[in-house]
């Protein structure tokens, strides 16, 4: 009894436990940035970076042990409408990882890039294969999520300059940015036109601030300076944050799900932004911005924590859908 009850839960380990790595990346690489350029000295990234590396690495042996014994689990995962999608946050970890190392190791950086480049390819053509062939989808399928299997080459021009020719970053960054703005009209098409989106998938409304934001960060790479488009990246990001911060009654009343990490990885790139945003100008202003962005997200990170090992201890979590 007690084994059918664990395969069952194996079953039900989802995809989308990625989140929680792709978060802890995103707020490692938060801590990172906050060291370097608001001076802190807590030195409080390499904890995080192990942290992340450690459950990176369970998540993934756990789910290879699903592949093993329950693939035809993943195979419906891989052709659910929404489930589909988080598939490629295993390529965006290890994006993430890479802009991470760089600064510790570069050929580590670039074996973790060139990795994460090819399985971001890989999922990209698959992905929006499927959707231009697949007979099944519907407006109301579409959320946020559907950004990570194309928008997530936003992320490959932060370091993809330094280890290979620019233009292989262009290329990536052209897909992103083109693919976000179809992606991005057909949400709100679907928000304003449609029945609302479910409570489980609402956190993943954090999600639409982060392209312009990693696009902000992506283009500064490319072409080396704070320009008109640069600008239009970053406040419009800005405004979408904002924006969704305005409906926090809306958030308030959303029970836990796993979902609830889609709240993590675009704060880590809103604050990340700005205070790249704050290097380059100098003012004032971005510097609270950033202070206040890693302050929510440090509370975010402990709260979520806890509802996750709470979810695990009370096995509310790795259950049917």
């Amino acid at each position: 009894m007690t084994t059918n009850k664990q395969l069952n839960r194996l079953e039900n380990f989802s995809i989308s436990f990625f989140a929680i790595a792709l978060g802890l990346a995103g707020f490692t690489l938060l801590l990172q940035k906050s060291e370097m350029i608001l001076k802190f000295n807590l030195h409080l990234s390499t904890l995080f970076l192990n942290i992340t590396l450690i459950i990176f690495i369970l998540i993934s042996l756990i789910y290879l042990f699903k592949f093993l014994i329950k693939t035809n689990s993943i195979i419906e995962e891989f052709t659910h409408p929404v489930k589909m999608s988080f598939f490629p946050l295993i390529a965006k970890v290890l994006i993430v990882l890479s802009i991470i190392f760089i600064e510790r190791s570069v050929i580590t950086s670039k074996y973790l890039w060139l990795l994460g480049a090819i399985l971001q390819l890989i999922f990209t053509f698959v992905i929006v294969s499927a959707w231009m062939r697949h007979p099944k989808f519907n407006i109301i399928h579409i959320t946020p999520a559907w950004f990570i299997p194309v928008v997530g080459s936003i992320l490959l021009p932060i370091v993809g300059v330094k280890h290979f020719n620019p233009l292989f970053s262009w290329f990536f960054f052209s897909i992103g940015l083109v693919f976000w703005l179809v992606l991005f009209i057909l949400f709100m098409n679907r928000v304003i036109f449609h029945n609302p989106v479910e409570e489980k998938l609402l956190p993943t409304f954090f999600i639409l601030f982060a392209p312009p934001a990693i696009g902000f960060i992506s283009y500064i790479k490319l072409v080396g300076e704070l320009d008109a488009f640069a600008k239009i990246l970053y406040f419009l990001s800005l405004f979408l944050f904002l924006l969704i911060l305005f409906q926090f009654k809306m958030f308030l009343k959303i029970k836990f799900y796993l979902s609830w990490w889609a709240y993590s990885f675009p704060l880590a790139a809103m604050g990340t932004a700005t205070l790249l945003m704050y290097h380059l100008t100098k003012l004032s202003f971005f510097s609270y911005l950033a202070y206040f962005i890693l302050g929510f997200l440090t509370i975010m990170m402990i709260l979520l924590t806890i509802k996750t090992l709470l979810g695990i201890f009370k096995k509310e979590l790795c259950v049917k859908d």
